[in-house]
């Protein structure tokens, strides 16, 4: 605690979170130096790792995908509502598919470090006190805004993909020569509602990113001044999380697979949360659980919700990400709304602590 009574974890929110970070501005460049300034006060050996990276992908690739897959679906729906021949309606809905998963790929995949388009520069932290560890803290530093919140951007995308699975049953059932037309305007309907705020969910600045995501670089800053000196855990603060995930894809393929527990939201209220992709990565998740005094809610990471964590599962990681908040957290996330005026980091102190037990279980 400083005079004022503030612990370590909310001096660093309010350092970091008081303004936008976007990936390679000023004011993110700021907080790179804060942290890297903390974590050298503790011993670490702090080094910056520059990379490129085309921002394309994260600006408009999840509006374009949606559109796509609108447009597969919503042109499909129309041929068959107005008795188009079942094998165009088939063949409509597999090009339009083969054409967005393609794009989805490349979007998803390794557009992000390869594409010449709208190609930006960008400086991951990387702070490590003897030799490269194999368990690493990890949290974003970037921030944005989108017209809507996260939490009306998962919805439209589930929705969107309750409208594929509608017309795709509405396929089969053509093809089997029934009736499907309350299936097909399901996918209508479905579709039509899911695609708009897909198509809203474009990068801005004007989001502060007080929850997304300077609780959690604050969060790991106060693990890191808990861990055992002798503790081989590494701590990485990558940039452009929130444009296609390039920072984290970029450390990955520089750095020796091991294991990430990467801290992504932490608000006032709700619970701690351990979120995964593909396999669930039981010893990450029992280490986490077994450091935390409070129960922890493990689940796969939602459709429409990507952090670090997903493009190192993807790179054969073992990875998690640990956030703590509640739906409502969701509904500010990515507006104007997260802010400091709206989160005191009264939480940033205990994840830091199940953080910092947890990683040391992981390292010994």
């Amino acid at each position: 605690m400083n005079a004022a009574g503030e612990s370590g974890g909310v001096q660093h929110l309010a350092t970091i979170g008081r303004r936008a970070r976007p990936a390679g501005s000023a004011s993110e460049d700021e907080s790179r130096q804060y942290a890297a300034r903390v974590l050298t006060a503790l011993g670490f050996v702090v080094t910056e790792e520059p990379f490129d990276y085309s921002a394309f992908p994260g600006r408009f690739g999840t509006p374009i995908g949606g559109a796509l897959v609108a447009a597969t679906v919503l042109l499909s729906s129309a041929m068959a509502l107005a008795s188009t021949p079942a094998t165009r309606v088939v063949l409509t809905m597999v090009v339009g598919l083969a054409l967005s998963g393609w794009f989805a790929r490349r979007m998803l995949g390794d557009g992000v470090s390869m594409l010449p388009l709208m190609r930006r520069h960008g400086i991951n932290l990387v702070a490590t006190r003897a030799g490269e560890p194999r368990v690493w803290l990890m949290a974003h530093l970037d921030s944005k805004s989108q017209p809507i919140p996260s939490v009306v951007r998962v919805a439209g995308i589930l929705l969107l993909a309750l409208g594929l699975v509608l017309a795709l049953g509405a396929t089969g059932v053509t093809l089997a020569g029934a009736g499907a037309r309350t299936l097909w305007w399901g996918a209508v309907l479905a579709t039509g509602i899911g695609v708009l705020p897909v198509l809203a969910s474009v990068v801005g600045e004007r989001s502060p990113g007080a929850v997304d995501n300077a609780s959690g670089v604050a969060a790991v800053l106060a693990a890191a001044a808990l861990l055992d000196g002798a503790t081989s855990c590494g701590v990485v603060l990558p940039t452009a999380e929130e444009l296609g995930l390039a920072g984290a894809r970029a450390w990955a393929r520089a750095h020796p697979r091991g294991v990430v527990l990467n801290c992504d939201g932490v608000d006032d209220e709700g619970e701690v949360v351990i979120m995964y992709n593909q396999r669930k990565p039981v010893a990450l998740v029992n280490a986490i659980c077994a450091a935390s005094s409070e129960s922890a809610r493990v689940r796969r990471m939602p459709l429409g919700l990507l952090t670090d964590s997903t493009a190192l599962a993807r790179a054969g990681w073992e990875s998690v990400t640990v956030s703590h908040g509640s739906l409502k957290t969701l509904r500010r996330i990515h507006t104007a709304g997260d802010s400091l005026a709206s989160l005191r980091g009264t939480a940033i102190d205990r994840v830091a602590a199940i953080l910092a037990r947890a990683a040391e279980a992981l390292a010994s």
